[in-house]
């Protein structure tokens, strides 16, 4: 089945996290469920709500539109809640982007 809409472009990333995995402490055996946090999302939450940038400003740093900016954001800040609140673990990867001086696109073509 096709997607509706336009096809998901790459966004900007500056890094790739060294930490790919957080689980909860105090849950005895493996973690029920995971989270799944995109390298944008991540990213968009880097920019926003610990580096201090405006959406706009962040937008314009990740190569989006300020909406596909504010529904990574919102998509990342319920994830790390519900993570929070429920006790599930984070994993953090994949998704579609580019890394800033990169001249090769990851998740994403040429």
């Amino acid at each position: 089945m096709r997607r509706r809409g336009r096809r998901r472009g790459p966004r900007w990333i500056t890094e790739i996290p060294p930490v790919e995995y957080f689980h909860p402490l105090g849950i005895p055996g493996p973690v029920p469920y995971t989270v799944n946090l995109t390298y944008e999302e991540l990213e968009a939450l880097r920019l926003v709500d610990l580096e201090g940038h405006t959406q706009e400003e962040a937008a314009a740093l990740m190569g989006v539109s300020r909406k596909t900016l504010w529904n990574d954001l919102k998509n990342a800040r319920r994830k790390v809640v519900l993570a929070l609140v429920k006790g599930y673990a984070i994993r953090i990867g994949g998704g579609s982007y580019a890394l800033r001086g990169d001249i090769k696109r990851k998740g994403g073509e040429k």
